[in-house]
């Protein structure tokens, strides 16, 4: 297991949104609700992430943290993990009645895959898993516990949005960084609420709050005839 400073790292390396894991492509539902008028501004915005961070944010920290506890629990057995795994993927499956969502969740979560094999010893399979559930794999792979994988996704939740906002609005950076800055302490209490979670759960009891505006803002964004990101 990797020592506790080597985890920290590898922590910052996993939440670095500089990170070749394809995040940059992904607006989170910015981009739509930006041409339909929903994001004009800095008070838009910050609301849209407190709803992002409490629905979706908290449902892929919750499987993060999940997968990252039993990664580490099956360890070598690699047909335990397929199997574990094959659980968590339907339940978020479940979880995500949108195709845009599952399509972009995917391509999320097989791309981080792809780059985490560099950096670390990551199971080949499943080679395109949701992007939550990748999440906890490659946290479990580098030494990290179940709560820095929720960190991770609570973080990702807000933090690429945020970023997306900038690019499309010309939002001033440095604003767009203090909404991130107030929203830090409930990006902690997600991801200390989603390890609670997943520690007392079995996967089809992890949250699975509903987010239907983000559904349909990401049904409307694949059929955009113009637009900045994939999702």
């Amino acid at each position: 297991m990797t020592g506790h400073v080597e985890a920290r790292a590898a922590l910052l390396l996993l939440a670095d949104g500089r990170l070749p894991a394809g995040g940059h492509a992904h607006s989170g539902g910015v981009e739509a609700a930006v041409l339909d008028g929903s994001i004009t501004g800095l008070g838009d915005l910050a609301e849209f992430l407190h709803g992002r961070l409490a629905t979706s944010g908290l449902l892929a920290a919750s499987f993060a943290a999940a997968v990252c506890r039993s990664v580490r629990a099956a360890g070598p057995a690699t047909e335990l993990v397929a199997d574990v795994l094959a659980v968590f993927e339907a339940e978020v499956d479940a979880r995500t009645p949108s195709p845009a969502q599952r399509a972009a969740s995917r391509a999320q979560g097989r791309t981080l895959m792809r780059v985490a094999r560099a950096a670390w010893a990551v199971p080949a399979h499943p080679p395109a898993p949701h992007h939550c559930v990748a999440l906890g794999i490659v946290a479990a792979s580098a030494g990290l516990e179940p709560r820095d994988a929720a960190l991770a996704a609570a973080h990702s939740s807000v933090n690429g949005p945020a970023t997306a906002a900038v690019r499309l609005l010309g939002l001033d950076p440095l604003a767009v960084t203090g909404v991130l800055a107030e929203i830090a302490a409930e990006v902690d209490r997600t991801a200390a609420a989603a390890d609670a979670a997943s520690a007392l759960r079995s996967p089809e009891r992890l949250p699975a709050g509903s987010a239907p505006q983000l559904d349909l803002l990401a049904e409307r964004h694949r059929t955009a005839e113009v637009r900045m990101f994939t999702s």
